[in-house]
């Protein structure tokens, strides 16, 4: 009868290793089930050297053969930097299968086995071979996840390593899918709801270009010639002039070029100002400076103050629910917090539980957090509850956060269409009222022909 090697949790979270007899690995894991474990890794034990010399054969002969059954001797070459990271997507759905799999008392390592053959990712398929024989190897699956920190970041390692040293694995990464699939869904609704005006301020400021780059200018000689430079109205010389300073700084046509177009003094300094404004979010003043004021940008500000606060509520009550410390979990969340103001908050709260105080005080003085969450906070404090607590934060915020990208959406919709019938019209109109000027002229000379 074959021997499983095998590596278990008791109810305790303590790590317990030792050899079954039993016929196969499904028994195996059933066995470790009625003893009370949770079985982590689940393998049959190699057979001794001489059995295997035995039945490939004597000579030079056995050797070979023995040396073409050996797995792994395939060449893995890794270059750096190719294959990329793993979009968040993909990883929410690599977390919940998982769960699922764990969930479904399957072992860690054969869940990660059979996730690997379905992977259709290069990068996170060959993470989770890499993670599968870290477990072979008698690692635990959060060390296996730190060996990545460009896939899995802080707050999902310390989860996990919670939920391994509580003994509820299968309870943690639930947390951790429903955790990525909120943060997923509230991205996916922003992108989408600013998808729709961003491309069409797009394409409205490329057809605004066009039209003063290339066809107005073939107006103004026109109307040179037909009026003279001093009978075109006032309106259409403004247009005129509009795009004679569009045309000149932003998109020159030089004779050295052959006529080619190369982008003008407004281009470049757009380019140049970019280039700078990045260079300074790279200092800690200037990223300071820009994340405040991100909260308090008119119209949009308070939509992304909103999703800091309810990453803030629901990355910590997310941590304290797993059983991972506080400080230690306020550590994680100040490097996951996406927003140097509401990191240094954190720090603050941080540097206040650490001397035994509490959280509301901290929260209330960084004046980032509005009073009706500093308010659920005390009382989550007072009462115990503080996990359940901010999760409720963090859910009402969401949903505020929909409420109002859905009103910003509603009302831009209409913005944007009477700002381009303005621009358009104004340029329509000023194309106009030269010929109208001309046929007034000529009616006028008509008449004074016929008294003549």
């Amino acid at each position: 009868m074959p021997k499983f090697n095998y590596v278990a949790m008791d109810a305790r979270g303590k790590e317990t290793k030792g050899v079954l007899e039993v016929g196969s690995q499904a028994d195996a894991i059933n066995r470790l089930k009625e003893m009370g474990f949770f079985p982590t890794k689940v393998m049959e034990a190699e057979k001794p050297k001489e059995k295997k010399d035995a039945k490939g054969g004597g000579g030079g002969g056995g050797g070979g053969g023995g040396g073409a059954k050996k797995k792994g001797g395939g060449i893995n070459i890794k270059i750096p930097g190719l294959g990329g990271g793993v979009k968040s997507k993909i990883l929410s759905t690599f977390t919940r299968q998982l769960a699922t799999l764990v969930d479904a008392g399957l072992p860690l390592l054969r869940g990660l086995r059979v996730l690997e053959k379905q992977e259709r990712h290069p990068t996170l398929k060959r993470v989770l071979s890499d993670l599968a024989a870290s477990i072979e190897g008698g690692s635990t699956f959060s060390e296996g996840l730190a060996q990545h920190p460009k896939i899995f970041n802080k707050l999902f390692v310390n989860m996990v390593k919670a939920g391994e040293l509580g003994g509820v694995l299968e309870v943690v990464l639930n947390r951790l899918a429903e955790f990525m699939e909120k943060a997923e869904k509230i991205k996916g609704k922003v992108i989408a709801a600013m998808f729709y005006p961003a491309a069409v301020m797009t394409v409205a400021v490329g057809i605004l270009v066009l039209l003063m780059v290339v066809v107005v200018p073939k107006f103004k000689q026109i109307f040179a010639d037909l009026l003279g430079d001093g009978g075109m109205p006032a309106f259409t010389e403004f247009v005129l002039k509009c795009s004679e300073i569009i045309k000149d700084y932003t998109v020159v046509f030089p004779e050295w070029a052959g006529g080619f177009p190369i982008p003008g003094p407004v281009v470049v300094g757009l380019i140049v100002f970019v280039i700078l404004f990045k260079i300074s979010l790279k200092t800690k003043k200037g990223r300071w400076l820009f994340d405040k004021f991100k909260l308090h940008m008119p119209v949009i500000g308070s939509v992304i103050s909103k999703v800091a606060i309810a990453r803030f509520c629901r990355t910590l009550g997310t941590l304290v629910s797993s059983g991972v410390p506080i400080l230690q979990a306020l550590n994680i969340v100040r490097e996951t917090a996406g927003n140097v103001v509401v990191a240094n908050a954190v720090q603050m709260v941080h540097e206040s539980v650490k001397e035994g105080e509490t959280i509301t005080a901290p929260l209330e003085k960084s004046g980032v957090f509005p009073p009706m969450v500093i308010s659920m906070v005390d009382v989550g404090e007072q009462t115990g509850a503080l996990p359940e607590m901010l999760l409720k934060i963090a859910d009402n915020y969401d949903e505020e956060v929909d409420n109002a990208v859905a009103a910003m959406t509603s009302l831009l919709e209409p913005i944007m269409i009477v700002f381009l019938a303005v621009i358009v019209g104004s340029i329509v109109i000023a194309l106009f009222l030269p010929l109208i000027t001309l046929i007034d002229k000529l009616g006028s000379d008509g008449g004074d022909g016929g008294e003549k």
